[in-house]
Order: C-alpha cells, then sequence, then structure tokens
C-alpha cells in the first residue's frame, strides 16, 4: 500500500500541513513513519480528516472530536453527544433568528426614532437583562414534579 506523504495529505485534504503536525501531535491522525524529514500517512487519513472536519464544522472541539475515535482509529461516535450537539445548535439557532428578527425589525422599523419603538425597546431591556435571542417563561409545575419551560422570541 502506497502511503501518503504529508504535503500529498495536505493537497488531498486542504488541511493545511501545520494542522496536520497539530493533529498528529494531539493524536487526532498518526503517522505511519517518515522518509526523510517528511511524515509519511495511510490513505485512510484522509477519511479521517473528512470526519474531524465535520465534527469542527458542527462545533465539537478536537477534545470531543478525539473522544468519537477507538484506539483502533476507528470511529467510535456517541449518539448522545451527537443528539446534545444538535440540542446546542438549535438552541443557538433560535438565539440567532430571534436576532436576526430584531435587526430586521430595527433597520425597517416605521418609528420616528428607534427608542420610541416598544418592539426596540423590548430588546434593549432583553439585552440589559443578558437575555438577548430567547425570552425564556416558567410554566406551572407539571405533574410527576417536572417543570415546564416555554421559549418564546422576544419579537
Amino acid at each position: 500500500m502506497r502511503h501518503l506523504d504529508i504535503a500529498e495529505v495536505a493537497q488531498q485534504s486542504g488541511v493545511p500541513a501545520s494542522t496536520l503536525r497539530f493533529y498528529d501531535e494531539k493524536g487526532l491522525i498518526a503517522s505511519t513513519g517518515r522518509r526523510g524529514l517528511r511524515r509519511q500517512f495511510d490513505p485512510g487519513v484522509l477519511e479521517r480528516l473528512a470526519l474531524i472536519a465535520l465534527g469542527r464544522a458542527a462545533g465539537f472541539s478536537l477534545d470531543e472530536i478525539a473522544r468519537m475515535f477507538a484506539p483502533e482509529g476507528q470511529p467510535r461516535i456517541d449518539r448522545q453527544m451527537l443528539a446534545a450537539k444538535a440540542d446546542e445548535l438549535d438552541r443557538t439557532i433560535r438565539k440567532l433568528s430571534a436576532m436576526r428578527d430584531g435587526l430586521r425589525h430595527a433597520a425597517a422599523c416605521p418609528a420616528p426614532s428607534h427608542m420610541e419603538c416598544p418592539t426596540f425597546q423590548r430588546i434593549v431591556r432583553a439585552a440589559g437583562a443578558g437575555g438577548v435571542g430567547v425570552g425564556r417563561k416558567k410554566a406551572p409545575k407539571a405533574p410527576g414534579g417536572l417543570v415546564r419551560v416555554r421559549v418564546t422570541p422576544l419579537l
């Protein structure tokens, strides 16, 4: 089997050689040796780099990504961790959507001054209270002692 040197891996994956060296030192990928001063990699490293890129794009830290690989290098993806990240992304999307809607309103608001606009005043109050993005209201306790949380957009 032909091994790829670090320059070939960088070219084929789009990952800079400095990042490849960092990933190797961190244990995310493993070089198979050296030819001269150049690190050599198994061609399977390209798939592993694609999985790392997917994890980074989803917002996982490098430490979290490292835990997604078994010691022998095969993916060992924790489904609960994926679900938790999806929930986190849902919260971020709601917050960013509310912020986008607020900005669009402020840009098109017909009020003579933003400070005369009730919606803009509500956004400013929420920002001052640390709640820009999503307003949360606690509802009465549900049967079994669970607390329901109702999430409402600011606008």
